[in-house]
């Protein structure tokens, strides 16, 4: 085995080069691609403890609409979210596909209500397109990374972790 040892001047370049790779946008990458809808979304499979299938959460008293409840996993009280309702899909139908993909976020178990889940997809920097700038006041596009294309298919990659840990999410206290 190989020990590499790396000047405090070598790990600044390093970061700094780190930093100049997220200032064009995100970086290549495995993704978990999943249903919202009509729309594909794919979040970093890093961010992905595991997915399970969909089971009514208890229900916590004044949460807002898209806080369904709480689930008990393993010991473990995880809040759960329905992404459609959050991402205001049209309508949010629970059958035989929908799944809760657990996530791992800042340190928390956080569970994310989908349509479906499709693969996992690697995805080159040349595949990955900036996000589209929008008006902010009319949509929040603060959560969208990029835009993915594999062949025909197009994919909304999400910051999870920064929705998740937004503050109008309640799920995170405040940094």
């Amino acid at each position: 085995m190989e020990i590499v040892q790396q000047s405090s001047s070598a790990m600044v370049r390093q970061e700094g080069s780190n930093l100049a790779l997220q200032a064009h946008g995100p970086a290549k990458g495995e993704y978990l691609t999943f249903r919202l809808g009509q729309e594909e979304y794919g979040i970093d499979i890093l961010k992905v403890q595991e997915i399970r299938s969909y089971e009514p959460p208890t229900r916590i008293a004044n949460a807002p609409d898209f806080i369904k409840g709480v689930v008990n996993l393993r010991g473990v009280i995880v809040p759960i979210v329905d992404l459609r309702l959050k991402l205001g899909c049209a309508n949010a139908e629970y059958n035989s596909f929908t799944v809760v993909i657990v996530l791992n976020v800042k340190n928390r178990v956080v569970g994310a209500v989908v349509d479906s889940v499709s693969d996992v997809l690697e995805l080159a920097r040349d595949a990955i397109r900036p996000a589209p700038e929008l008006n902010a006041s009319a949509v929040d596009t603060s959560f969208i990374t990029g835009i993915g294309a594999v062949g025909e298919r197009m994919l909304i990659l999400m910051d999870i972790e920064g929705l998740m840990s937004s503050s109008d999410m309640g799920l995170m206290d405040a940094l």
